[in-house]
């Protein structure tokens, strides 16, 4: 797939598990959240397995390894193995290794994610900006993570050191809401130091090429809830998508989405990978999809008419609103469309 801009979802006449040979699936806000599966993720995902489809959970948290990352999911009803697992701490471990000598020395501020792949690359963890780093590692820490940890960083920064993000999500899915992930603690060191990182996770090169070295996709489909990490991962690496409605993003985010955050495809959960895609098409009235036609009206609106499946209005509302955007930002109000659809 071209990095060409998307004006609506795409169809598909089979199922996406079928045309595709390797799911990358994102696991906070997609399988599960708070650590409890999230509704048919389990069902689906065994479904597709089972029909030949390769699963690998592909997370930008840091904090845990693959190993207890594979454990909860198989806790959960999903079979998996360490190596379905990639995580972004991985992907960093290997910029860092790429830059500084074998046996360096590094300053970890997270959890025990980051020094698995540390020393999986033959690389040293340390605490201190007092033991000679070599360069600085920030990943999630989990919600206890100290201040002190921060200002460990920024005195080594300062030093020189370079420094070294696994990823920069400002958010993370909770069980009780959205709370603070490690790209807002990542914002705490780069104003006490002004320093920028090198990032590794989702959606930059490097998380790409961690994923596809590990599991050797030649036809993968990413399929996560965050437009800024999974969809724009995809886009980056140039390959399809799947957003799915059960994590972050809701529907006027997905109509307001530039080209680079729009996905493929769009479903409700992890069901849409089982089935195929309906097509959207432009007549004279505008987009249908379904029973739905949307189009771009009069006083700045998004106009839909119809009825049927609340997602193919989404879908229709979401080639008339990236048409009229462009390559920028749909600034319609969908507000009252969107309300139709109980979105």
């Amino acid at each position: 797939m071209s990095q060409r801009v998307r004006t609506r979802p795409e169809g598909s006449g089979q199922a996406l598990s079928e045309g595709y040979d390797t799911a990358l699936l994102d696991l906070d806000g997609v399988v599960y959240a708070g650590g409890n599966a999230i509704a048919y993720a389990v069902e689906s995902l065994a479904t597709a397995r089972e029909g030949g489809m390769r699963l690998a959970y592909v997370t930008n948290n840091a904090l845990r390894t693959p190993d207890i990352v594979a454990e909860h999911l198989t806790e959960l009803g999903i079979p998996t193995g360490a190596s379905d697992v990639i995580t972004s701490a991985q992907a960093v471990a290997r910029l860092i290794a790429e830059q500084v000598p074998s046996g360096a020395r590094v300053l970890v501020i997270g959890g025990e994610g980051l020094r698995v792949a540390l020393r999986e690359r033959g690389l040293e963890p340390v605490e201190s900006a007092d033991d000679d780093p070599a360069a600085v590692v920030q990943g999630y820490g989990g919600p206890d993570l100290t201040w002190s940890r921060f200002a460990e960083a920024c005195y080594a920064i300062r030093r020189g050191v370079p420094w070294f993000a696994s990823n920069t999500d400002l958010t993370i899915p909770s069980a009780r809401g959205i709370a603070p992930g490690n790209g807002a603690a990542v914002e705490v060191v780069r104003i006490a130091t002004g320093a920028d990182p090198q990032v590794a996770g989702k959606p930059l090169p490097p998380m790409h090429r961690e994923t596809i070295l590990r599991t050797g996709a030649e036809r993968p489909l990413v399929v996560g809830d965050r437009l800024d990490t999974d969809i724009e991962g995809a886009f980056n690496g140039e390959v399809d998508s799947l957003l799915v409605l059960t994590g972050v993003t809701d529907g006027p985010q997905l109509l307001a989405a530039p080209p680079q955050h729009r996905p493929t495809y769009v479903d409700a959960d992890l069901r849409g990978l089982l089935t195929g895609q309906p097509e959207v098409t432009e007549d004279g009235k505008g987009f249908r999809c379904g029973g739905w036609t949307a189009q771009a009206g009069t006083a700045g609106r998004l106009e839909l008419d119809g009825d049927g499946e609340a997602l193919d209005g989404l879908r229709a509302l979401c080639a008339a609103a990236w048409t009229a955007a462009g390559e920028g930002v749909c600034e319609l109000d969908g507000g009252k469309a969107l309300a139709r659809l109980g979105l």
